[in-house]
């Protein structure tokens, strides 16, 4: 079964930080490509010891949108 997960990734000094929007998964890396590829690791770790979680997955990933607020 494959799974699409939505990827959101931050860089905080000299890291990019790389979030699973579905599972709250973490990883880090010092290029948007490697926190990517941590990510991927980090996420199949967690459903290899969290087999339930699969159950409850989404089959398509979220849609990710951006908005602004004036004077926030």
């Amino acid at each position: 079964m494959k799974y699409k997960f939505t990827t959101i990734i931050n860089k905080e000094g000299k890291w990019y930080n790389a979030r699973c929007a579905e599972l709250g998964v973490v990883s880090q890396g010092k290029t948007m490509k490697e926190a990517q590829e941590n990510l991927i690791e980090a996420t199949e770790l967690y459903l290899e010891n969290e087999p339930e979680v699969k159950k409850h997955l989404p089959k398509t990933s979220s849609i990710i949108t951006t908005f602004e607020l004036a004077n926030a």
